[in-house]
């Protein structure tokens, strides 16, 4: 749980830069027009907020699918094993990781805009189910 989360939130913030450029050269208003190289930690408080549970929720769901999965002796069982386990991981940490990630990208492109702000309005807008936006897409990709 500690290890795990600790890990994730440390990758988040290192790399954290490189996924705001990344979302503003996306941004259907430009580079420019969505920040540029300003406010480049924009949307930081959701990411440190969700990297945490996050990643524990991955680790720990991937230790207890694994144990309970056969894993005797042979080896061509292995490979399936964490594939599954894997997998269960990410389908239960992508609910914790899409809606900050909804908030984290429109915070890049709306520097201006707090955190708290982007979140309340998204709910006010949108219901919760604004918060999962590309929850399908994004265990997809995980998956």
């Amino acid at each position: 749980l500690k290890a795990g989360g600790v890990a994730g939130v440390c990758v988040d913030l290192i790399l954290f830069p490189l996924d705001t450029v990344k979302t503003r050269l996306q941004s259907p208003q430009g580079f420019g027009k969505a920040g540029g190289f300003r406010g480049i930690y924009a949307g930081v408080p959701s990411t440190a907020i969700g990297s945490f549970p996050n990643a524990a929720a991955f680790f720990i769901t991937y230790e207890n699918v694994k144990s309970l999965l056969p894993h005797g002796s042979s080896s061509y069982l292995s490979p399936a094993t964490h594939m599954v386990a894997a997998s269960l991981g990410e389908v239960v940490a992508c609910l914790i990781r899409v809606p900050s990630e909804v908030v984290k990208q429109r915070a890049q492109v709306s520097p201006s805009s707090s955190t708290l702000r982007i979140l309340s309005h998204t709910l006010y807008q949108e219901g919760i189910q604004g918060l999962y936006r590309g929850y399908k897409s994004t265990v997809l990709r995980e998956v």
